[in-house]
């Protein structure tokens, strides 16, 4: 077989790519060997390599990439960017009308409670805005959603307290839980709630336009906690535990003098001592 060998003085080249090369010939085939295996270390023609070529070129590439994702950016900002379709505010004293209207000629309370609470939401501190809430707890209570009513008119007490209208937000607040006053098989927690209210309004507000009504209801409210204990009492009565009813009836005749169970309440008390043989 015929094999080529270089001469001692015969200069070996590089290909100019990432790897040093030589190449030899070996017959009719050519092949590539590595560098390192080929040429010593430190032969003065290695020592300028391409790489330095090879990286400006990379930076160049990167460089106009950058500048092209940049550019890509901003025209898909443009492009996906959201639009704003949030609506321009609405006058204060337009929403409030609108509500009033909504209220007293449509009778829809509820609609109302919404343009009102637009107010709130949209001038925040404004005069209409005290209205607003004020009114909110109104067409509640007009709606028969009187828990809605009593935390709108809490939350406007607890706003402004010093307002001339602060009484009648109190007043909103006894009405609601006097409305739901159950009857007197049921428990009087709501009836409680109410009392303790309608007493509010006149301690804080005595002389104000809302004093006269809260009365009024008080002495409901009062009735109807004594006739809870008139039937608690008749049936202690009808299981012969007199000391039961006997303690049931005094309340009445002590705390609730006024209402109209107290002649009821004086004959049951004659009848359970007179059969403990107390009388």
């Amino acid at each position: 077989a015929f094999s080529y060998k270089p001469a001692a003085g015969c200069r070996r080249w590089k290909t100019g790519l990432a790897g040093e090369a030589t190449r030899s010939r070996r017959g009719s085939v050519f092949e590539t060997v590595a560098a390192k295996d080929a040429v010593p270390q430190g032969t003065p023609e290695m020592t300028a390599t391409p790489k330095s070529a090879g990286w400006s070129r990379v930076a160049r590439v990167l460089a106009v990439a950058a500048v092209a994702v940049s550019l890509g950016a901003c025209s898909s900002f443009d492009i996906f960017a959201k639009k704003d379709d949030t609506p321009p505010d609405e006058p204060a004293d337009r929403l409030y009308n609108e509500g009033l209207y909504l209220l007293n000629q449509k009778k829809d309370a509820r609609d109302a409670v919404k343009k009102f609470e637009e107010v709130d939401r949209q001038h925040p501190y404004s005069e209409w805005a005290r209205k607003s809430l004020l009114m909110s707890a109104y067409a509640y209570y007009q709606a028969g959603e009187y828990d809605d009513c009593v935390n709108s008119a809490k939350r406007y007490i607890t706003l402004h307290p010093g307002s001339a209208d602060a009484s009648y937000a109190q007043y909103l607040i006894a009405s609601s839980y006097f409305e739901e006053i159950p009857d007197i098989t049921r428990d009087q927690a709501r009836t409680e709630k109410a009392l303790g209210a309608l007493e509010e309004v006149i301690r804080k507000y005595p002389t104000s336009e809302y004093a006269s009504a809260a009365k009024q209801k008080i002495e409901v409210a009062r009735d109807q906690l004594a006739g809870k204990e008139m039937e608690v009492g008749r049936y202690y009565l009808n299981k012969k535990d007199y000391t039961g009813a006997i303690n049931r009836f005094k309340v009445v005749v002590t705390k609730y003098q006024t209402t109209r169970h107290v002649e009821e309440a004086l004959m049951r008390l004659t009848e359970s001592y007179m059969a403990l043989g107390v009388v």
